[in-house]
């Protein structure tokens, strides 16, 4: 059983101790998942309860909102994730002035000792604290000793050579790789949201389209994918999703529309998750609904075929 906690004025102090890690978690991507692997087998191995600590909004965002880099995943995808590592607390901070003002050594006294009496703290080797991000590793392993917690360090993880980051898997969705992106997630990389819209596309047999509401905030790759739609009965659904600024018919903000193949079923208002799997092309803004259509029918081609491929060699 999981507790979600939302607030320093909530933080639980556990009397026996417990297992901490903190972060951004940002995509949640291997490095973390080794991370989060670490903070459970401690806490089993020492029979107490972990805390996975997360910021909302993220420091960047909190500093420089205008420039800081896009999400790979927004607040309820990261904690859907984390719960899934059998974490049993997770503390949702708001990041604020109070908390980017803390000095490394307040933060550490505040949240970890005071507040959550922390025995163990697990996080990356780039893993910065306290105002300005004065607070780095070496800092935390002498405050370790002063408060009497363990740290246990996990290494940057490396795979094919490619040093696995959210910087680094963001590099690779804005360019469409996705075969790298996958990789260093350890899974496809995914966007969850609501059904806002459906639309059966007469024209095409068999193909309906859904809008996805990705609730305004930016999205870190664009053009057209084949995907499946995890979220609903008969999952996965296979389909093409097109991703932009624009909407292919209007101009509207940041879109995810997806067209699911041999599908006709209401399901709009449901919470789905849309997996990437290969990129089709570009982004391309379409005025006439007969070019649109067109282009969907060879878009559906090529996905149909790749699907069929990849079925083939599993």
């Amino acid at each position: 059983m999981y507790k979600i906690i939302r607030g320093f004025h909530n933080l639980p102090t556990f009397s026996q101790g417990c297992i901490a890690t903190i972060g951004n978690f940002d995509g949640i991507h291997l490095g973390h998942q080794s991370v989060l692997n670490q903070l459970v087998i401690k806490g089993d191995m020492l029979d107490l309860p972990t805390v996975a600590i997360m910021f909302e909004p993220q420091a960047n965002e909190f500093f420089t909102p205008d420039i800081a880099p896009v999400r790979l995943s927004r607040c309820r995808e990261k904690i859907e994730i984390l719960l899934s590592y059998s974490i049993e607390h997770l503390c949702v901070l708001r990041f604020n002035r109070r908390l980017a003002q803390m000095t490394a050594r307040n933060f550490i006294e505040q949240l970890l000792v005071n507040g959550l009496n922390a025995r163990c703290l697990v996080v990356g080797d780039d893993f910065n604290f306290g105002k300005n991000r004065q607070g780095n590793l070496a800092l935390l392993r002498q405050l370790s000793h002063c408060f009497c917690f363990e740290v246990i360090n996990m290494h940057t993880l490396v795979v094919d050579q490619i040093r696995v980051s959210s910087t680094r898997i963001r590099k690779a969705l804005k360019v469409g790789d996705l075969v790298l992106a996958n990789k260093l997630l350890g899974r496809p990389y995914c966007i969850s949201g609501r059904v806002s819209y459906v639309d059966k596309l007469s024209i095409i047999e068999r193909i309906q389209t859904l809008n996805i509401h990705v609730y305004l905030y930016r999205l870190p790759l664009s053009g057209v994918y084949v995907v499946t739609l995890l979220g609903i009965e008969g999952e996965p659904i296979k389909g093409i999703a097109y991703v932009g600024v624009q909407s292919t018919l209007s101009s509207k903000g940041d879109l995810l529309e997806v067209y699911l193949f041999d599908f006709n079923r209401d399901i709009y208002g449901r919470y789905v998750q849309v997996h990437f799997l290969r990129k089709l092309r570009a982004e391309h803004k379409y005025f006439d609904p007969t070019m649109l259509i067109s282009q969907i029918r060879k878009d559906y081609q090529q996905a149909k075929e790749y699907l069929d491929l990849v079925a083939e060699l599993n």
